[in-house]
């Protein structure tokens, strides 16, 4: 679905310590997490982003199998932008990614250190 998006380039981490190093190093404008990740969930490697000031900013939809309510609601509690459930609906995910990146355009951009 991001290929189909000639002005997105998609990044990928196999786990969730790798994911938060690449969000780091490149500042994404949005960041696709998934909860079930190897290592540390996504849940966890979403509260690290948050509190990085370089990288609180930038919001950070999750994406699961987990489809019960409670899990949704957990997800959500946890501070995720928004939180789609698998399978994906192109319609749904495509309209997030469009909410998170208006988003993302008006939010406070990290201060660059130089």
């Amino acid at each position: 679905m991001i290929a189909r998006r000639p002005d997105m380039r998609l990044l990928s981490a196999a786990d969730g310590h790798l994911g938060v190093e690449i969000a780091r190093a490149f500042l994404p404008e949005v960041i696709l997490m998934d909860i079930n990740l190897p290592g540390i969930s996504g849940i966890e490697a979403m509260q690290i982003l948050h509190k990085d000031p370089l990288t609180a900013h930038i919001p950070v939809v999750a994406l699961s199998a987990n489809a019960i309510p409670h899990d949704i609601a957990k997800g959500l509690k946890a501070g995720f932008f928004r939180y789609l459930t698998k399978p994906i609906k192109v319609h749904e995910f495509l309209h997030t990614l469009d909410e998170a990146l208006e988003f993302a355009k008006h939010s406070d951009q990290p201060v660059q250190i130089q």
